[in-house]
């Protein structure tokens, strides 16, 4: 069998691509700090920013809004304070995304329980996100599923809710929440939809802009289909007798 020579060409490569390794690893050893620090800074920004977001006037934009603008689409969004909100949209939305509000800490750990039983079991898992979850992934994480946004977002949202008093925390999720193409918080929402503001808003229309959350996209509360029209019924019913579980926002 003939063997070939190794030419200096060979060599030569051979030796550059060594180089160019131990450069690599050179340059990461010395600056194996900076990269620390700056991971570190990475996961400590957003809880900086929910203590920032402490104060009233402060109107945080969600990471959507940002890509929104990052595109050049820009949005709509008017802030509104807790109190210039229905309560008939508080106590719809309650009921319809997280009946628990008042209870947890930020984290319903039962379902959160329920659910990561089912699937284990290999059943089709429903929804286990509260509204201090769903608010903490606005503000600083992405959509989409995954176990590195779930691990981050837990964490947030207890902070936010033990942070944040109630009503802090349900203006700011309802002022960032998306109801629409470029269409977040809910005045910008009641006005596109309902050509009412938010203050206005009926126990029907508070009910078909909640039960349009979960997919904005396909769910237009405006021009409701008979499937949202029956889910809206639902929540209306179940917002009636919510009594005791708004407690904490209107005491």
């Amino acid at each position: 069998m003939d063997i070939v020579p190794e030419t200096r060409a060979d060599t030569v490569n051979t030796e550059a691509e060594a180089g160019e390794r131990d450069g690599w690893m050179s340059r990461l050893r010395r600056n194996w700090r900076r990269i620390v620090l700056a991971v570190l800074a990475f996961i400590a920004l957003p809880y900086l920013l929910i203590l920032f977001y402490t104060i009233e006037f402060v109107r945080p934009v969600s990471t959507l809004m940002l890509r929104d603008l990052a595109l050049l689409r820009g949005y709509d969004r008017q802030w509104v304070e807790f109190d210039a909100i229905s309560p008939n949209l508080v106590q719809a939305v309650m009921m319809s995304e997280d009946g628990q509000y008042c209870r947890h800490g930020g984290v319903d750990w039962g379902e959160m329980r329920a659910v990561v039983n089912e699937a284990l079991a290999g059943e089709q898992t429903r929804g286990a996100s509260t509204i201090p979850m769903q608010t903490a992934k606005n503000l600083f994480l992405w959509n989409g599923r995954s176990f590195l946004r779930k691990a981050m977002e837990l964490p947030l949202a207890v902070a936010a809710d033990f942070i944040w008093s109630k009503r802090r925390l349900m203006e700011i999720y309802l002022n960032i929440a998306e109801w629409g193409p470029g269409i977040y918080g809910i005045e910008a929402a009641a006005q596109h939809h309902f050509n009412v503001p938010a203050a206005k808003l009926s126990r029907r229309q508070a009910a078909l802009l909640a039960v349009s959350l979960p997919n904005p996209y396909e769910r237009n509360a405006g021009k409701p289909g008979r499937g949202l029209q029956r889910l809206a019924r639902l929540i209306e019913r179940r917002a009636s007798g919510s009594g005791d579980y708004i407690k904490c926002l209107y005491e």
